[in-house]
This record gives structure tokens, C-alpha cells and sequence, in this order.
């Protein structure tokens, strides 16, 4: 692995809760951080420059759907993924290992790696650790994941054993094919389902590889809240304080609260874009449908204490127009709107580690929306 420009700096501690600072070779991250998802070079609905003036300071791209299309060398030739879609803030690429997964009948794997028809046209493709650390380097990714193996659940110990030691071989494949051209920086991902004995066997071969950042992967698959959080009470101190810890593909604002009190410091998740795309809002007393007609005559913003868009310049009942009428604004606000309360969820737990808050911050996060549920 080559000299990488990326380095972490813990800033506050309260509990096991941090605040810090990712650098990177195209800009700062502060942590806890929330990346959107831009699956296929888009965050969808919004412009990069909107997705900025979120707060947003990195964004995550998915390696494969990208590999798909429009292809990596395509991209490669047209700047790599930041001139492509004109984002010049750091960037994240998933590996391909998720989505892979998913395809159940469409995969086939075996310790050298993944065969797959594309889910666009049928075609049969390969994935292997490093094919996909050449695909993450030609994108031009400042975060490079590992390819592993990700179970469902429920898992019996014994697949989830024989998944996570594939994806501990594969991590040692990735860190070897990983060149870190750039500047770029290569996470582990910590895989082992719900069983503590699981997940610190694959610490340890992670820790003993050497990574710039550590992932929990395995998560929010079915497993619930409850049993999520059983595992984040031990997950995250399994591995090095010193670097950044990301939980894959959370998750809910209360997922993500519970998540940073336990030692997280990174998260992405589309429920933000996916849901501002089916009329669902994200506020600071809980989610609001304005597909429901108690929004039809109401002349108030989403949220009066909010300064995006949708809150600034548009009524509940403007909004419940378009989201009934399936305009396409309705979209393009809600999902403003939605990236923008998931930046200030942070940038509050941020300063609330920073001033040592962090146990009221919690318990007024979770009574403002105990107190509207009651309304």
C-alpha cells in the first residue's frame, strides 16, 4: 500500500462517542459524518451543487452499478467520478459485494470470486477482490472498500463463519492488489453477523492486515434495531480507536443517534433520497407522509426551525400537492429537505461530543418526537 494523503484525528470523546476529522487528498471530512448515496454518479433528484450546500462533505458511489454503466473505463477516460458528475469533495466507493449478494439467483460464488449476470441485460460478469480494487482506482475513489462477503439474516454461525473467513481472505486480497493511487485510502470491513465470537475473529485478521479505516458490514439486513444495537455494544471497540469506524448502510435518524453514542463515526443510507422521493419528510419530531390529507389546507412549513428549500419557501399543503400530483419537484424538495435534516442530526451530535452534551442532545432528540407522537 502506498503513502496514503487520508489520516484521522479524534477531536472529542464523551462516553464512547467521538468527534474528529477525516483528511483526505480532496477535503476535510468532520465526523460523525452522514454520507448521501449516489448510487449510479447521482444523488438522485438533486444537483451536486444542492447535495453541497446540504453540508454534505463526501458522497458514497457504487462500484457496481457504475462497472455496469456506463463502465469504468468510460468514466476513467471522461476525469474519473469526480469531474464526471462535478463533485469536488471526497468520494466513497462500495465495493460491489452488497449488490452482488442481492441478486440471489443471478450469482455464483467461489473463493476466487463472484460470477453475475447484470441485472440491465443478462450479461455475465466477474467480480474478484481485485478487480474491484482496479475498478474502485480507474472510478477514482478517495475511499476504497474492501470486496467482501455480506450474509443475510438470520444466518446460521456456521455460514456466517464460513462468509466472514471468505471475506477475511478477500480483505488480504484487497490489500495487496490496493495501490492507493491518489492518495486514496483502503477500509476493511468487519463482517460476522450477530455473533460477538465472529466479528472479533475478523477484527483481529483486519487489525493484523492494517487498514486506514474500518467498516462494520452485515448490518440493517432484517435484523432489527434492537439486535443492531446488541451488536454496535461491542462491534465498534473491537477495532483501532485510532482510525475511522463506518457502519454500512445506516440508517434511520434513531439508528444512527444510538449508533454514534456506541463509537461510530461514518454512515450512509438512501433513506433520505428514497424516501423524499415517495413523499416522506425527516424532521426533528419524527417523520411526516404528505401523502396524508391532514396536510392539504395546512399553511405551515414542514418545519419552522429548518432553513432548506422546501421549509423556507414552501407550504405543507404546496407540498402535498405535488407529492399527490407526482410532480417532480415534489422530489426534488423532499429529498433537499431530507439530506438537509440528516446534516444538522450531525452537525448537532458533532457539537454536542464537542461540549460534552451529548446525554441531553439524546434525550431531547428522542423527546421532541415522543412529545409529537402524542400530539
Amino acid at each position: 500500500m502506498s503513502e496514503s494523503a487520508f489520516d484521522f484525528e479524534i477531536l472529542h470523546t464523551e462516553g464512547r462517542a467521538r468527534s474528529g476529522r477525516i483528511r483526505t487528498s480532496r477535503g476535510v471530512i468532520d465526523t460523525p459524518a452522514f454520507m448521501p448515496v449516489g448510487t449510479a454518479a447521482t444523488v438522485k433528484a438533486m444537483l451536486p451543487e444542492n447535495v453541497r450546500e446540504t453540508g454534505a462533505q463526501v458522497v458514497l458511489c457504487n462500484t457496481y452499478h457504475l462497472m455496469l454503466r456506463p463502465g469504468e473505463n468510460r468514466i476513467a477516460d471522461l476525469g474519473g467520478l469526480h469531474g464526471f458528475m462535478n463533485w469536488n469533495l471526497p468520494i466513497l466507493t462500495d465495493s460491489g459485494g452488497f449488490q452482488v449478494m442481492s441478486l440471489k439467483q443471478l450469482r455464483k460464488t467461489n473463493e476466487h470470486g463472484v460470477r453475475f449476470k447484470s441485472h440491465i441485460d443478462g450479461s455475465e460478469h466477474e467480480l474478484t477482490p481485485e478487480r474491484s480494487m482496479r475498478i474502485q482506482e480507474k472510478l477514482g475513489s478517495d475511499i476504497v472498500m474492501c470486496f467482501d462477503d455480506c450474509t443475510p439474516h438470520p444466518v446460521a454461525p456456521s455460514e456466517a463463519e464460513a462468509s466472514m473467513l471468505l471475506s477475511m481472505r478477500w480483505a488480504e486480497r484487497c490489500r495487496h492488489a490496493f495501490r492507493g493511487n491518489g492518495g486514496s485510502a483502503l477500509f476493511g470491513i468487519q463482517q460476522g453477523s450477530i455473533y460477538e465470537e465472529l466479528r472479533g475473529q475478523s477484527s483481529d485478521m483486519l487489525k493484523s492486515l492494517g487498514f486506514d479505516g474500518y467498516a462494520i458490514g452485515g448490518l440493517a439486513v432484517g435484523e432489527g434495531q434492537e439486535r443492531m444495537f446488541t451488536v454496535l455494544d461491542y462491534a465498534p471497540e473491537m477495532l483501532p480507536r485510532d482510525r475511522p469506524r463506518y457502519l454500512m448502510g445506516v440508517g434511520k435518524p434513531d439508528d444512527i443517534v444510538g449508533a454514534v453514542e456506541r463509537g461510530v463515526d461514518m454512515f450512509d443510507c438512501v433513506l433520505p433520497s428514497r424516501s423524499g422521493r415517495t413523499g416522506q419528510a425527516f424532521t426533528r419530531h419524527g417523520a411526516i407522509n404528505l401523502k396524508n390529507a391532514c396536510h392539504r389546507d395546512d399553511p405551515e412549513p414542514l418545519d419552522a426551525f429548518c432553513g432548506c428549500p422546501a421549509c423556507r419557501n414552501y407550504s405543507r399543503a404546496y407540498l402535498h400537492h405535488v407529492v399527490k400530483a407526482g410532480e417532480i419537484v415534489a422530489s426534488m424538495l423532499l429529498t433537499w429537505h431530507n439530506l438537509h435534516y440528516f446534516q444538522e442530526l450531525m452537525a448537532g451530535l458533532r457539537q454536542a461530543v464537542a461540549e460534552q452534551t451529548l446525554d441531553q442532545f439524546v434525550r431531547e432528540f428522542h423527546g421532541a418526537r415522543r412529545d409529537y407522537a402524542k400530539a
